[in-house]
Order: structure tokens, then C-alpha cells, then sequence
């Protein structure tokens, strides 16, 4: 009797159609096939029966899994993440007629990187059955970073349980790596693999679906719970107690009742971290090409701290920066604002006299403090209340770095004990904010403001504050004695640096208003008073912000002293500086001499050409002149032509890849439009099916039937042209924002000259994702 290879099918039962159409196609194919008998697990959702031990028996015994992804059931995407985990391929599988679940894999990500056969009817599943499946598994090696050792799939929406988590993984002496959807608006298949296969830890916390965003997020905490359960990577996947957990992961799950009890699940997992890293790596899967163990870095810099410092390019803003020349860093997402805050932190630090300070607080930490208080208080009582607030919270962070950096020092430095012991008494006298971390403590002191500030003053609107209401409701500390000691600790060091990073991360869906510009203005002017008052004793301080350049201008447009700022912009236009950016990162990766050339470089991972263009330039010239993207793009299409093994990039890989990115860049700049003009969620779609090149008429025809009001077409299309997703055709010629040196002027005046006759273009890079020819 001849002996058959199992291959395990996995998919939901919620549509019985589609139920019955897939065993159908199984059973057919069974008939007909003779070397592979497909096992279905025909009702792997029902409520009550305990299925996870068969079905990860199923899947370990098959040569490969196919799976249904035309509705994603929790547990299905869990047990892709396992197959693909334990070293097996995974066939995926999607229903064209049916609409299922297609707009959440869109956002989530994640399966159009794996890639999906299409099938109409169970005879055309079971011809696809029937033919050659080829087994080889996405090739991965199993492996530890040390030095950022946990991978966190971050939430879009924090609150107190994601800042205790990340403080408490902190606290424990780890740095993490993670996937941030506020960065990278969608989970790449590849990226989660390459993070998951080298860490040491994985957490997820999964949320309950009266949070708007839960359903997508939890997608991609399954597919990251089950690929780290696949590898024996430890995983703590967490939830609150009123969640229904899904069975795959029932058993695992640990479920709090409040945010604080995290604290003891985290300090329960710290070990099995700890554990695992003193285990001996297994022995490296030998991977087949050059092209599969190339390591060209992370496009979110906060996920290759150790390893910056090998490939960064050292522009102009960097060294204005780095000399304390600027107060303000801008530029768009994915321009290299955080690199740049990464690679000066790193540089300053490196001589143990600075003392470096950096921030990184985000949005939702002050909306108590904005929606309990500062919608109540008079224009100048809120300024006055926020630059304290922000002044108080910058000599408490320097007292924190200064008493945690000499921790030990000061011990054998004579002429350091006293003014130790002096700066701890002075900072310890409010222990509330002398533990955790900087989040925590932002989110400790905004919620005590604002339960002091409503006890004292309720509800009125237009409260005026005195300068002695404010400083009893702020401060707990003895400010002038704080103030005194730090000063006096500070003739032992060299120079303090600020370091503000995520300010505008977090930030109200509803858009930026005039409170938010008020945080942000003083926040700067906070750290100019500290500043001046800092050097008038002798010392060198430096307070630097980095934001997104749409936001500062949107903020500051209304400021007096808009534009007076000292500014380094983090804005590329010139796309050899950008492949530069690429032949640095391939050489770190492939070993070369660090004087090799691109053009001999390039050919060695790509097809030089694409389509008769050249490769490296095309890909560039879909960047939207963004670091991020140009790294995204390589990426994907990377990913394509290792998952069939091939020794570089060939033309069909960039195809698929630039598809995959055009997805990620459609979804990433409708984020970023809404940020700034929250009517404008959702514009970016009407795009479907457009035309490229667009009269005035036609592009008032599209807004239109995107309900954009007449009197507002003209400022949705600068700000169309603004973000790069739409330029100007003139005599022949494409002009973009980053084709005018980012002045946006430049082009609505050419636009406004031009009137009738204005021709627009949409960008290449959103064609793809649009259905544009």
C-alpha cells in the first residue's frame, strides 16, 4: 500500500459555506492525489473542546499547512505563525468572491508579504491542491540578540498597561526591540520573523474589540505568539480578565484585573528571558544564498540601536546637531529624526562627562492632564502651568540620570559623596516620582495634577491661576533647593543634553489643536529657561526636540515667533545621498571594504534593471525621497527572492515587492494626512482606479465624491502636494515636493499660474496600491 505525506488545512467555520467548499476541494483532492493526503480540522473555532494539541500535532506531522486567510480567525493566524515557526511551508489561501476579512489583512499586513493562492470554487482549490506544492520553508536562522533581547508587538493606542509593561521590561535591565504601529503602519511577514527569530523573549498583549484598532492589533499578536511558540521562543501573551481569549492559546494567556499586576506577570517572565540567553544557540541553519543572510538593518531605527553607529551617514544636520547648534530637529516620517537622535545620544555619551538625558514621551500621556485642566484655564494660566510642568519634569530627569549614572561612582570619588547624598535626599523627597521610568513618571504627575487641580478648582472654564496656585499644584519637591543641587553636581560634568524624541506620537485621532502647539511651544521654552538660567552658573545645557517638520508647521503657524527657532531639517532631496544611505548598509552587511563602490556592490544582491530603469533609482524614486521607504522597498522585494531561494533580486521580486510597499505607503500617508486634517481619513481611496494625470476639473471631480467640501479643494490639494502623493506635470516634466527642494510654495503658485491648465500627477509609488496603470 503506498504510503502518503499528510499536509494539515487549517481555516475558520464561521462561513459554512466556505466550509463546505474547502472540504470539498480536500476531499476531491484526496481522490485524486497520489503523494499528499490532506488532513482538514474541520471546526478549530467552536467554543468548549481543548483543539491546540491536535492541531499542533497536525501541523508538526505535515510536510506543509494550507491555510484559509478569507476570514482571519484568531487561532488560523496563530497556527500560520506556528507553522512558518517550526520550520514548515505554509500555503495560504483566499476566497476572490467573498469580501471576508480582506480590509483588516489590508491594514494589518503580514499575508500579502507571505503571498496567497486566489481560488472562485472548490474545483479551482482542488486543481491547485493536485498540482506541485513546493514544501521549502521561509528561510530563517535562530539566533539571540543579546543586547536588545525582548520584541514587543506594540499597540496603535497606549495606556497605563502598555506604559507599565514596556517600564517593567525596562526596569529589568532589557532593551527591546518592537513592532510600532505609529512607525511602520503595517506588520511585514518578514520583518516579524527576522525580530522574532532573534530574540529571547516575545510579548504581546491582546485587547478586547470595544477598542476600534483591537481586531487588527490582535492579528498580529497571534501571528507573533505563534511563531515564537513555533521557534521555543518564551512568549508572554497578555489580556484583561474581561477578554475572551482564543483557544489556541487559552491555556498561555495570562490575564490581569488591573494594569499594575502586570508588573508581577513581567517579573515572572524575566527569568525564562534570562534563561534562554544562557542557553548555546543551536547550531546556525545554513542559508543558501549570500542574498538570505544579508543583514541590511531595521527601517525603524528604534529596532537597530547596536547597530546604527556601522552604516549611518553623517549629514550637515547631524554634525549642526551634534554641536548643540539647533533646538529643533524636524522632518517627515521616515526621514531619520529618530536615527539622527540615536546616532548624537550614542556620540555624546560615549565621553563619560556628559550626562545625556533622553525622552521619549508620547501624546496620550498628557490627554489627562489636557482634557481635566488646560481646557479650563485661561491662554496665559496654561502657559504658565505647562512650562513649569515641563521645566519641573526636566530637573527631575536630570537629577534621575545624574544619581543612576554616578550609582557606583560616587562610592570612590571623594568629590562626589557628599553632593550624592545631597541631590538623593533633594530628589527622593517625593518617592511617588522617584521610581519607574521617565513614562511612568509623566503619566504619575499629569494624573496627580489633574485630581489636585479638580479638587481645588472644579470645572469653571477661564480659571486664572497665580503663580503660587500653580507651583503648590505642581510641585512636591523644594524646586529652588533641587535646582540648587543639581547646579552644584553639575560642576563635576562636562555638559547635559535634552534629548526630546515621540512628543507628537499619540497624539488625538481628532487632530491638532491649539493646546497641543501650547505643550509643544513650552516644552521649548521650558528648556531655554533651564538652559539660560543653567549657564548662568557655569555649565553647558542643551535642549533638543525632534518632531515631524507637518506637524511643527501646523503648530507654529500661529506662534509669534514662528520660524525663529533654530532648526536642523531632515529633508532629502538628493537621491545619490540616499544610495549612499544603501551602499553603506550593504557593505556592513556582506563584509566589503568600506571603499567599494555601489555600482559594484549592487549588482551582487539586484537585477541591475527593472523594466529598463535602473534598479537602485527606481526604487529610490518611490521613496518619496524617505530613508525608511527606500530600506522598505529593498526589503520586500528582498523577501520575495529569498522565500524561492534566489541568489539576488530579479525583476519579479521588485514587482511583487514595490505591490506589498505601495500597500504599506497608502495606508502610512492616509494615517499621516488625518493627523493634520482628521476630514481627510480615508481621501487617499478615492484614488482607486483614477487616473494618473489629472485636469483641475478632474481633481475637483475626485473630492467631490470624497465628500470634501467645495471651499476646502484647494487646501486639501496643497496638502496633497505637501506629503508628495500628488505633483505637477509641467511641459513634460513630473515635480514633486522633494523635486523643489520641499517648498510646497513653489508648486501652488506653478499651480495657481498654470489655473485651468493645471495638469496633476499621482505619485508612481501609489499606483500599485491604487489600481493605476
Amino acid at each position: 500500500m503506498k504510503e502518503f505525506s499528510s499536509a494539515f488545512v487549517a481555516y475558520p467555520s464561521q462561513d459554512k459555506d466556505l466550509a463546505s467548499q474547502i472540504l470539498e476541494a480536500v476531499k476531491r483532492s484526496n481522490a485524486k492525489s497520489e503523494a499528499i493526503h490532506y488532513e482538514p480540522w474541520e471546526f478549530n473555532d467552536n467554543e468548549g473542546h481543548q483543539l491546540i494539541s491536535p492541531i499542533i500535532e497536525g501541523i508538526d506531522d505535515s510536510v506543509f499547512v494550507v491555510a484559509d486567510i478569507t476570514y482571519l480567525n484568531l487561532n488560523v493566524v496563530y497556527e500560520i505563525g506556528y507553522t512558518i515557526g517550526s520550520g514548515k511551508r505554509v500555503f495560504l489561501t483566499r476566497h476572490k468572491s467573498i469580501i471576508g476579512d480582506q480590509e483588516i489583512a489590508r491594514q494589518a499586513g503580514i499575508f500579502d508579504t507571505l503571498g496567497y493562492y486566489r481560488y472562485n470554487s472548490y474545483d479551482e482549490l482542488c486543481h491547485r491542491l493536485t498540482s506541485h506544492i513546493q514544501p521549502s520553508p521561509f528561510p530563517f536562522t535562530i539566533s539571540s540578540d543579546i543586547k536588545s533581547p525582548v520584541y514587543i508587538v506594540e499597540p496603535p493606542v497606549k495606556g497605563d498597561a502598555a506604559t507599565i509593561l514596556i517600564s517593567r521590561v525596562k526596569k529589568a535591565g532589557y532593551r527591546y526591540r518592537s513592532f510600532n504601529p505609529i512607525e511602520a503602519t503595517r506588520l511585514s511577514a518578514t520583518d516579524a520573523i527576522r525580530q522574532i527569530s532573534s530574540s529571547a523573549g516575545v510579548i504581546v498583549h491582546l485587547y478586547p474589540l470595544t477598542n476600534a484598532w483591537a481586531q487588527i492589533h490582535n492579528v498580529r499578536s497571534m501571528f507573533a505568539a505563534g511563531l515564537a511558540e513555533g521557534m521555543n521562543k518564551p512568549c508572554l501573551i497578555l489580556c484583561p480578565k474581561d477578554y475572551d481569549a482564543p483557544l489556541d492559546i487559552r491555556d498561555d494567556v495570562k490575564t490581569y484585573q488591573r494594569a499594575d499586576d502586570i508588573i508581577d506577570f513581567v517579573a515572572a517572565f524575566v527569568p525564562d528571558i534570562a534563561s534562554y540567553l544562557q542557553k548555546s544557540d543551536p547550531a546556525p541553519v545554513k542559508l543558501e544564498t549570500s542574498l538570505q543572510s544579508l543583514r541590511m538593518g531595521d527601517p525603524t531605527a528604534e529596532n537597530e540601536m547596536t547597530t546604527l553607529g556601522k552604516y549611518y551617514v553623517p549629514t550637515d544636520e547631524y554634525g549642526r546637531t551634534l554641536r548643540g547648534e539647533v533646538n529643533l530637529v524636524i522632518g517627515r516620517k521616515g526621514s531619520g529624526k529618530t536615527a539622527l537622535f540615536i546616532q548624537c545620544r550614542d556620540q555624546i555619551r560615549s565621553d563619560k562627562r556628559n550626562v545625556v538625558v533622553d525622552l521619549k514621551p508620547e501624546g496620550y500621556q498628557l490627554i489627562k492632564l489636557k482634557e481635566d485642566i488646560l481646557g479650563y484655564l485661561s491662554e496665559g494660566s496654561r502657559q504658565h502651568l505647562i512650562t513649569a510642568f515641563w521645566e519641573y519634569l526636566i530637573l527631575l530627569e536630570v537629577a534621575y540620570k545624574l544619581l543612576e549614572k554616578d550609582k557606583l561612582v560616587h562610592k570612590h570619588n571623594h568629590e562626589l559623596v557628599d553632593i550624592y547624598h545631597e541631590l538623593e535626599v533633594a530628589y527622593r523627597s517625593d518617592e511617588d516620582l522617584a521610581e519607574g521610568d521617565f513614562s511612568e513618571r509623566l503619566l504619575i504627575l499629569s494624573q496627580r495634577i489633574s485630581t489636585d487641580y479638580r479638587s481645588k478648582y472644579g470645572n469653571a472654564d477661564g480659571q486664572r491661576l497665580t503663580s503660587d496656585q500653580i507651583t503648590n499644584l505642581l510641585y512636591k519637591h523644594d524646586i529652588r533647593e533641587l535646582n540648587a543641587r543639581i547646579s552644584k553636581y553639575l560642576s563635576k560634568k562636562q555638559s547635559v543634553w535634552i534629548l526630546f524624541d515621540n512628543l507628537d506620537k499619540g497624539w488625538s485621532t481628532s487632530g491638532i489643536d491649539e493646546i497641543d502647539a501650547i505643550v509643544l511651544r513650552c516644552l521649548i521654552d521650558a528648556g531655554r529657561k533651564i538652559e539660560r538660567d543653567l549657564r548662568k552658573s557655569g555649565h553647558t545645557f542643551h535642549c533638543i526636540v525632534f518632531i515631524r517638520n507637518d506637524v511643527y508647521e501646523q503648530l507654529m503657524q500661529h506662534s509669534s515667533d514662528y520660524g525663529k527657532e533654530m532648526r536642523a531639517v531632515l529633508d532629502w532631496t538628493d537621491p545619490e545621498l540616499l544610495k549612499e544611505m544603501l551602499r553603506l548598509r550593504l557593505i556592513a552587511g556582506l563584509g566589503l571594504d568600506k571603499n567599494v563602490p555601489f555600482e559594484k556592490i549592487w549588482p551582487k544582491v539586484c537585477s541591475p534593471h527593472y523594466k529598463g530603469d535602473e534598479s537602485a533609482m527606481f526604487l529610490i524614486e518611490r521613496s518619496l525621497m524617505r530613508p525608511r521607504n527606500v530600506l522598505k522597498l529593498f526589503s520586500y522585494s528582498r523577501g520575495f527572492a529569498n522565500n524561492f531561494s534566489r541568489s539576488t533580486i530579479e525583476e519579479k521580486d521588485i514587482e511583487k515587492g514595490f505591490y506589498v510597499y505601495s500597500q504599506d505607503l497608502l495606508v502610512e500617508l492616509d494615517h499621516e494626512l488625518a493627523d493634520v486634517i482628521p476630514g481627510a481619513k480615508g481621501l487617499l481611496y478615492y484614488f482607486l482606479d483614477a487616473k494618473q494625470e489629472m485636469t483641475l476639473e478632474d481633481m475637483q471631480l475626485l473630492l467631490e465624491r470624497a465628500n470634501v467640501d467645495v471651499s476646502d479643494c484647494y487646501r486639501v490639494i496643497e496638502f496633497l502636494l505637501y506629503y508628495g502623493v500628488i505633483g505637477l506635470r509641467i511641459k513634460g516634466s513630473d515635480q514633486y515636493i522633494y523635486n523643489v527642494n520641499y517648498d510646497s510654495k513653489v508648486l501652488e503658485i506653478r499651480a495657481e499660474l498654470a489655473g485651468e491648465n493645471a495638469h496633476y500627477i499621482v505619485n508612481p509609488a501609489f499606483l500599485p496600491a491604487l489600481g493605476i496603470q
